[in-house]
Formats: structure tokens, C-alpha cells, sequence
């Protein structure tokens, strides 16, 4: 008894375990979540929702034929078809009821309320799917044509939700003859790419398998939504459409490339590699953008890119050739450049090789010569202050001082009320400056010899008339 009231009173461990960071203590927060773009479970709006949960039962089972309800400012009469599309909302504890009720609405000889059951069933799947999408199957063939379309809408609506349900009934939908059905098997596709891209490359796979060229196409189509998956799958669907017999084909998968380019580098430049050597122009011009995204400096891309500056396509020489000065350095580029006008023909692409061997410091004029050069370095102050004291000038232009020398007066002319005249205002004519040196020392002054008396005994006497 007393163990039978513990088991009875504890709480189960797994509903009270936090797991945390052994390092802080603090709990572990998962990763960010996808969120799936769930179109079907968005709730149907209708006057419907006006009525109780036990009406809209009553009227979906027919124990009730109509009622009357005011909705958005609006009488109306609601009958078994409104009380099947209110399925969806009805509470949990009715779930399992109203589930009955809807497939009994499926084996109803009228079509009307088969069609109203298929539209209700993408919203109520979301609360419980058994049996629901075998009866779509089934309806997807229905000999009443209203039923048909009702059916395929239900299918694109729930395959981004329900991809497994409804699996079977999309490879068959999307190689059906009839456009109605087809294009709705492809906008389901489409939409499943958002949540599950896994399930579209599946579909892609038998797609391109198919000897239809129409079906083929528009698989390939469908390798943009996945490439950046970046699974062997997806690189595997990427390499069979590029080796597909159908041009078209093949231009969609190249054009994909640039995308991969930005997710994975390498797959990017071996497919770049096999497109660039392709037959039809158009899927070359794909490679060539794709190897614009790629690492140019090194590596295979460079060896494409100079391949392809060769290649016997214009178009491709083109758009390499105005990749090859983002590669090159300029000593690498002139000499590539000296090739390749040997052998081109084309002759906006000569003008433009050309161009890049072209060097204005070495080919241009004396100005665009001088301009290469670096400026020289400006002379100090106090040299400039010294060669003009000297009369010398400065440079190629005459450069004089602008302020008059310290303790200087502001010139002879110089009236009161007039402002000072700059230093470097002539006064007159120009004259020539001229050095001013200091007299020697030995002619201004006496030696010390010549104040003490002395002088040298070997210069010769000279006589009275002499001195």
C-alpha cells in the first residue's frame, strides 16, 4: 500500500530534467528552429465559426438540416456542407466524432458534400490524418469533375505539411496529362521545397529520369530551391542535368552553378569545369559567371579562366579576358596579353587587350610620364630662409619670403594710415643681389707680432727710399 501511494504521488523525472551547461550552470537553449511555411493549417474563415461546437457536429452528421446565423452583419443559412467545414474547430474531446463524420462525407453520393470534405480535410488532417489522404487518393479520380479539382487543391495544399502522405499521389499528379491536376501537383512541389527540400530532390531524381523533355525541365527547374542543401544528392541531380541530351535542361543546371558557388566552392568549380566545355553558348556563359564568384587568385578557377580567354567562343574570350586584370599582376598580364593578340581576330576585343598593355608611364606623354612620378620632397623652412637670405630661389618657381625679416621695418615709403608694404614688394628697378663678405681678420686688425715690436729676421732691410 505504502508503495503503491509513492508511485502514485512522484513526478515523473523526465518532465522536471533541465539539462544545463556544466560551465555555468545556465540551461542549454537549442538552435534556432526552421520554420516551415504551413499554408494548410491556416483555419478556413466562414460563417460557420458563428456556431456551437455541438451545432456545427449536428449539422456536418445531418441529425439537423439548417440553421440561421449572423455573420459579419449578414443573415445566412448554413446546411450539412458549412457544418463539415467547421470540422477543423470544433475541441479535442469531438476530434474523434467529427473524424468519423468526415470520412462517412467521403462516401456520400452527393458531390457537394464530397467536395466540401476535401476542403475541410488539409486543416483537419492537421488534428488527426488516419484514412484521410487514401481517400484522397481515391477522390483525386472521382468520375464528378468539381470533385477532381477539389481533390488536387487539397493535395497542394497538404503536401507542404503532410509530405509522406501524400507521395504517391504526387508522382502521379505531377506526370498527369490534365493541366489542372499538373499544375497543382507542381505548386504543391514547389511549396514542399520551403519545408522539406529533402523530399523535392527525391521527386527531382525520378523526374530526370523521365523521357519526357517537359517533365525534365521543369525538374531541373526545381535544383535553384534545393541546391543549398549541399548533399551528394543534390550534386548528383546537378551532374545529370548538366549530362541531359536536352539543351534546355542542361542551360537551367548550369545557371544553378553560381548559386552552389556561394555554399560550396569546390563542387562549384569541377561542375564550372564540365559547363564551360559545353557545346551550346549559353550554358558556357553560365560557367563563366559562376567562376566570377570563385577564387580567381589561384587554383583550378585560374587555369579556366585562362583557358577560356583561348576558347574558340567570342562571348567566352570576352568575359575572361575582363576577368584577367583582377588575376594578374601587370608584368603577368602584358606578357598574356602579348599572346593573345597574336592570334585574336575579334576587333573589340584587340582595342581592348590593347588597353591593358598599354603603360602611361612608360608609352604615354611627358605629362602622363611626370604624373607616375613620385613628388619630390618639400625643402625645409630654415633652407628656404637661408637661399633666399643668399639671393638663390627655391625650386622652378621663384619662390620669395611673403613676411618681412625680424626686426625689420615695414619700408622707407611707408605712410601713417597706409598699410605696410609686403617684403617681397619691389622698390624699384630690380637689382641684382649681391654678397657682402667680412674683411679679413689679418688686414683690420694688427697682428701681435706688429704690437709687440717683432718682425722676421730673414726679410730683407730696405732703405730709407724703399719705406
Amino acid at each position: 500500500m505504502m508503495d503503491g501511494e509513492v508511485r502514485d504521488n512522484r513526478v515523473t523525472m523526465s518532465k522536471r530534467y533541465i539539462a544545463r551547461d556544466p560551465r555555468t550552470g545556465k540551461p542549454i537553449q537549442s538552435g534556432p528552429t526552421t520554420v516551415r511555411n504551413e499554408i494548410s493549417y491556416e483555419a478556413t474563415k466562414g460563417p460557420w465559426l458563428a456556431l456551437s461546437h455541438e451545432e456545427i457536429m449536428d449539422l456536418a452528421e445531418g441529425s439537423k438540416p439548417s440553421c440561421s446565423v449572423y455573420w459579419m452583419g449578414q443573415e445566412h443559412q448554413l446546411g450539412r456542407c458549412e457544418g463539415l467545414l467547421g470540422l477543423s474547430s470544433v475541441r479535442h474531446n469531438l476530434i474523434g466524432p467529427a473524424h468519423r463524420l468526415l470520412l462517412s462525407a467521403f462516401e456520400d453520393s452527393d458531390a457537394a458534400i464530397r467536395k466540401a470534405g476535401l476542403t475541410v480535410l488539409p486543416e483537419f488532417a492537421v488534428r488527426r490524418s488516419d484514412e484521410l489522404f487514401d481517400w484522397l487518393s481515391v477522390l483525386l479520380d472521382d468520375p464528378d469533375p468539381t470533385v477532381q479539382r477539389a481533390a488536387s487543391n487539397a493535395l497542394a495544399r497538404a503536401a507542404p505539411t503532410f509530405p509522406s502522405g501524400v507521395r504517391s499521389s504526387l508522382e502521379i499528379e505531377l506526370r498527369s496529362s490534365d493541366k489542372h491536376r499538373q499544375k497543382c501537383a507542381w505548386d504543391g512541389l514547389n511549396a514542399l521545397a520551403d519545408t522539406w527540400p529533402d523530399v523535392v530532390a527525391d521527386h527531382v531524381d525520378t523526374l530526370l529520369l523521365e523521357p519526357d523533355a517537359a517533365l525534365r525541365r521543369r525538374a531541373a527547374k526545381m535544383l535553384r530551391k534545393i541546391i543549398a542543401r549541399k548533399t551528394s544528392v543534390v550534386w548528383d541531380l546537378v551532374s545529370w542535368a548538366l549530362n541531359d541530351e536536352d539543351v534546355v535542361v542542361r542551360r537551367t543546371a548550369a545557371k544553378t552553378i553560381a548559386q552552389l558557388a556561394s555554399h560550396d566552392v569546390r563542387m562549384a568549380t569541377m561542375f564550372a569545369e564540365r559547363a564551360i566545355g559545353d557545346a551550346d553558348a549559353e550554358v558556357r556563359l553560365s560557367a563563366i559567371k559562376a567562376i566570377q564568384k570563385l577564387n580567381r587568385g589561384h587554383g583550378r578557377a585560374r587555369d579556366l579562366i585562362l583557358a577560356g580567354s583561348r576558347s574558340l567562343d567570342v562571348r567566352v574570350r570576352r568575359a575572361c579576358v575582363s576577368l584577367l586584370p583582377k588575376m594578374l599582376s601587370e608584368d603577368e598580364l602584358r606578357g598574356l596579353v602579348d599572346d593573345l593578340l597574336k592570334t585574336e581576330t575579334d576587333e573589340g576585343l584587340v582595342k581592348q587587350l590593347m588597353d591593358m598593355r598599354f603603360d602611361a608611364s612608360l608609352e604615354g606623354t611627358e605629362a602622363e610620364k611626370n604624373a607616375a612620378l613620385a613628388p619630390a620632397l618639400p625643402v625645409p623652412q630654415i633652407d628656404r630662409e637661408v637661399m633666399h637670405a643668399q639671393g638663390k630661389a627655391v625650386g622652378l618657381l621663384n619662390d620669395q619670403p611673403t613676411t618681412p625679416p625680424a626686426g625689420g621695418d615695414a619700408g622707407e615709403d611707408a605712410q601713417p594710415g597706409n598699410p605696410p608694404r609686403r617684403f617681397s614688394e619691389p622698390l624699384g628697378e630690380p637689382v641684382e643681389p649681391t654678397l657682402r663678405y667680412a674683411a679679413s681678420s689679418q688686414t683690420a686688425r694688427p697682428s701681435q707680432d706688429e704690437i709687440m715690436g717683432y718682425h722676421d729676421d730673414d726679410e730683407p732691410d730696405l732703405d730709407d727710399d724703399e719705406r
